[in-house]
């Protein structure tokens, strides 16, 4: 992991699109046969006691097995982060990007909102002024883990409102499963606060200049479709489901081949971000590549020799 860069917080009653009721969902699913629908619903069980247990907690996280889920736990707010949350998620991405036995990590708000962005309010009312590290590579950006360059995938459960510095996490992720009524935006506009958690970086990157500035200049709230037809969104699910989505992409994309896959992913993001041509691009993906060879490639051509995996069926 690059860096471009249990506390426990207290109850404010407005963020920055004010107050609202907390809801905490049970999630349930339709699934294709008897077996997944048992596995979704211990699942839910599992979401509804980990929100019971994590009351105080500005920020948790819960294993299952070679995934982690991390949740931004301050619904009073609309999980609006303050400093202590941005550095408890800091702290938790760096953990996972460090632990071997950890492949995949899923980002989440608890309460039915992913994130309002910064808390406006919080910031308002402070005497002292924002302490904001300058260097870019040197630490952590306002909203805690933006500027990191991870070595594994993170995918975003977006549920709620994704807006301002919360859909700036959000860009931060690989993958975004979107419920239905998921709402996202720069609604940061309205207040003159800018984007400096990499939204005008990663925005422009996903889904193109053009309509990357019709949302960072306009403000305008995003729905899930829409976010879907440009490419912001992975996946739209029913309401409720992000979650479960979420983590049933997570443990399908940690059950392959590791070295490979992030091998790749690096590439893909070097090419993306870095590289000065596609020569420079294209010499990065072979010398990288290569080395996985003989680790993952030749087993996994033993394997569909075997007749595993063929005609795009997963073991």
């Amino acid at each position: 992991m690059r860096t471009v860069g249990g506390s426990r917080g207290h109850r404010d009653d407005t963020a920055e699109e004010g107050s609202f009721d907390i809801k905490c969902r049970k999630l349930d699913s339709d699934g294709n046969s008897k077996n997944n629908k048992f596995k979704d619903i211990v699942l839910s069980h599992n979401i509804s006691y980990f929100i019971m247990q994590s009351a105080g907690q500005t920020v948790v996280s819960e294993r299952r097995g070679s995934v982690v889920t991390v949740a931004i736990n301050r619904p009073e707010v609309r999980n609006a982060v303050n400093q202590e949350t941005a550095s408890r998620l800091l702290d938790e991405l760096q953990a996972f990007d460090s632990a071997p036995d950890l492949n995949v990590a899923v980002l989440h708000g608890i309460g039915g909102n992913f994130c309002a962005g910064y808390d406006l309010k919080m910031l308002a009312n402070q005497k002292a002024p924002l302490k904001l590290e300058q260097d870019v590579t040197k630490g952590p950006g306002p909203m805690g883990p933006s500027r990191l360059q991870l070595s594994k995938p993170l995918i975003a459960a977006v549920s709620g409102f994704a807006v301002a510095g919360g859909l700036e996490l959000a860009l931060l992720a690989d993958l975004r499963v979107v419920e239905e009524s998921a709402v996202m935006g720069v609604f940061c506009r309205r207040f003159g606060v800018p984007l400096i958690d990499g939204g005008t970086v990663q925005l422009p990157h996903l889904i193109g200049l053009s309509r990357a500035l019709d949302l960072i200049m306009t403000g305008r709230p995003i729905g899930a479709q829409e976010a879907l037809a440009f490419g912001l969104a992975n996946r739209v699910v029913p309401d409720g489901q992000a979650l479960q989505a979420a983590v049933q992409l997570a443990e399908q994309i940690s059950s392959f081949p590791q070295q490979c896959l992030r091998t790749d992913r690096s590439s893909a993001v070097f090419s993306c971000y870095d590289a000065q041509s596609f020569t420079q691009a294209m010499q990065y993906e072979f010398d990288h590549g290569v080395k996985v060879i003989q680790a993952e490639a030749i087993p996994g051509a033993i394997q569909f020799s075997s007749g595993v995996g063929r005609g795009g069926k997963f073991p």
